[in-house]
Parts: C-alpha cells; structure tokens; sequence
C-alpha cells in the first residue's frame, strides 16, 4: 500500500509518500508560502535530484493537485498516477478527549476537529483545510487522522486536570492534553529498541525540544505526564512561546497594557520565549552564537531555556520515582550539541555521566551520548512523526477493509 502523508499548516503543506510493503520513502517535499504569487514547492523523489517550483499557490487545493501533479511527473514523480495513493494520514494537533487513537476521517470527525479549533487555533484550522483538500483531489480514497493528543489520553485523572473548578471540566473539558504525542511515542519505542529492553520495564522521559517543546514521563510505554497542557503554550520556554507563568500575569499586562483578549494571546504564543528574552531571534542557533559570543540577551536566553528544560526533567524524575532513559530528539534535540551538554551536566545527581565526544558527533541515526558507567542512559533519537501516521494509516485502513 501506498500512503500519502500531510502536516497542513496556515501556510505551509509537508508530504512524505511511503511505500509501506517496506516503510521506505518514495518522495518527500514541502509546499511554503501559501497564498501568495510567489509560493514555493520543494520536491525530493528518491533516487533523484530536488526540484523546486515557483509558482502561485492562493490555497491549500491548489497546494495539493500541484504535489499530486509532482509526485506524478514523468521526470521528477515516482508514481504512474494519483490512483496508486491508496490512502492518505493527517496530523492534526488537539483530538480534546474524544479521540484516544487514529480514526478514519468521517463528517462527525472533522466536526470534532472543527469544534476543537479554540483549543489549537493555530494548527486545528489549516489541518481541515488539508483535509478538505485531500478529499476534493482524491475522492474515495481513504483518509485518517492521527492526532497529537492521542499518545497522552493514558494520563491519570490526577495528573490532566487542573486545580480549579471542576465544572470547567465538566462544561468546556479544560484538562490537560499534551501535543508532540506521535513524536513521544515514536521515540519513546525506538529507545527501547535502540537498547533492546522490553518499553514495560522503562522509565523514559522524551525531550521533543524545537521551536515547539515538550517532554513527556514514558512509563511502561504510556504517557503518565506532559508539560503542554490545555493549549501548546503552556510547559517549557519556546521559541516564540512563553510556556509556565503565573496566571495573574495575563490580567495584570492586559490591564496595565490595555491589551484586548487576542492581543495578549498573541503576546504569550508569538512574541515572547526566546525571541522576547533575546530581544533578536528565536532561533536556537543565533541564541547559542550569541551566549559563544558573550551578548548579555541571548545569554541570558540560553540559561532560561536550559535552566527550564532541566527543571521538568527532574520533576519527572520524581514523578515516575527515577528514570532509567533520556532521549533528546527535534530540531534542538537532535541538533544542539551544547544545549544537551550543558542540561546533562545538571543532571548528575540522576546518575548522568555525559560523554562529550560521542555528544559531539552528528548523525541521523539514534545513538547513545553517555558513558558507560552512566546510571541513565542518554539517547539521541531523530523524531519520524510522519512514520508513525503512515503506520497508523495503513493499519486502519487495512483493517476496514
């Protein structure tokens, strides 16, 4: 079966088409610059050289019949038409409660997914548009979505929802979801691969560390906590995002702003982070040149970001009673030598023994950072959300069949 993979954003659309006889990757690209004359699709078939395309791109059906067109060009596809796509997977970011795994996309789903937008506003609405598109391209070929939250609706009652009143819970469903989901899983399995231990002997806890960031307590292979919460913005020190604060901060700034509900929603989710403690970039590799370099701002930046990173692995810790393996993985995580360094030589009273040298090599494939003697292992592991979907599609839709 062929399966075509979609992460639709406002402006952007990602793809990975899989051939799941072998799990291997016939194509891959992205489409950026959505709804502009200038929109630009970059096309990596397999086997072949990258194309790029300029072109105009107003919406998300246009963004899709222009990859169709590319996956099945005489020169750069790698199909001999649309109808070999025997399904199509979705990552959609917030499922709320009402989705515990990856489902078939029916008319109650998507207006599930619809309802949801408040939850994940900036990711929920460009994920229908994706949909809705795939559909008008592809009519009758399956399509399933796998969700964000899913991997965390496995937490406890104790652990999603939030000290306030409970009606809250029982009227709008204000708990806890987490995100990253397929991202925790996926290396949260690899890791006990990668060591060849059963994942229900393990205590993981997963560091999916980008412009987005998260980390997750893996016990036994289930999500038993996750430092996002209702929405994206709460957890961990982000690239644009201002993760944990005191609530009262949000009252307070608007009154003392004069800021409306919006405009303070947008200061906490784009324009605070590291980008506002920076005063320059939000970015991990301008803030990392910056403290090399001594600038006061991006130093202090960098020891926030680390500082906070570290803080919820100890919490987790704590919350599983130990922790028997580290995996750092996104585009910070898999990429940020220094980033890892300096958290893991705050860890030693864990038992963390980094090795510098092994840290130090790049490579895209999993691999150990500590020591032997290390009393937790520290794993590198590339996240491949887009496998997972795949899985999760194939397997759905074979089983409907």
């Amino acid at each position: 079966m062929k399966v075509l993979v979609i992460n639709s954003g406002s402006s952007s659309l990602k793809y990975q088409l899989y051939d799941m006889t072998d799990e291997s990757v016939l194509a891959k690209g992205l489409v950026e610059r959505i709804g502009m004359d200038s929109s630009i699709l970059n096309h990596k078939p397999t086997g072949k050289e990258e194309v790029t395309e300029v072109s105009e791109i107003l919406e998300h059906n246009t963004a899709i019949r222009k990859v169709l067109d590319m996956l099945t060009d005489p020169e750069h596809g790698v199909l001999e038409s649309v109808g070999e796509i025997q399904a199509v997977g979705h990552r959609v970011v917030h499922g709320g409660e009402a989705f515990k795994g990856s489902v078939l996309v029916t008319g109650e789903v998507k207006s599930e997914i619809r309802r949801l937008f408040d939850l994940a506003p900036l990711h929920n609405p460009p994920a229908i548009m994706g949909i809705t598109a795939a559909e008008r391209n592809m009519p009758g070929v399956p399509q399933v979505v796998a969700f964000d939250t899913a991997f965390h609706q496995t937490m406890d009652e104790k652990v999603y929802l939030y000290p306030i009143p409970k009606v809250l819970y029982k009227k709008h469903h204000v708990r806890r979801y987490g995100a990253h989901g397929t991202s925790h899983e996926y290396v949260s399995k690899a890791a006990a691969e990668y060591l060849d231990r059963p994942i229900e002997d393990l205590k993981i806890i997963t560091c999916h560390i980008g412009n987005g960031a998260s980390l997750t307590a893996v016990k036994g292979g289930k999500s038993v906590d996750t430092s996002m919460g209702l929405t994206p913005l709460e957890g961990l020190m982000m690239g644009t995002r201002s993760g944990d604060l005191d609530p009262a901060i949000v009252t307070f700034v608007m009154n003392k702003e004069e800021l409306s509900l919006s405009e303070v929603n947008s200061m906490l989710n784009k324009h605070s982070g590291l980008l506002a403690i920076s005063g320059s970039s939000s970015d991990m590799r301008d803030i990392t040149d910056g403290w090399e370099a001594g600038e006061p701002n991006e130093t202090l930046a960098f020891e926030m970001y680390e500082y906070r990173l570290r803080k919820y692995i100890g919490s987790y810790a704590a919350a599983m009673n130990g922790v028997d393996v580290i995996v750092f993985t996104a585009g910070v995580g898999e990429n940020s030598a220094i980033v890892r360094e300096k958290v893991c030589q705050n860890l030693t009273y864990l038992g963390v023994e980094l090795d510098k040298e092994l840290n130090k090599i790049r490579s895209g494939d999993p691999r150990r950072i500590s020591t032997p003697n290390s009393k937790v292992e520290v794993l590198v592991i590339p996240t491949n959300e887009e496998l997972v979907i795949a899985r999760d599609t194939h397997r759905i839709v074979q089983e409907e069949k």
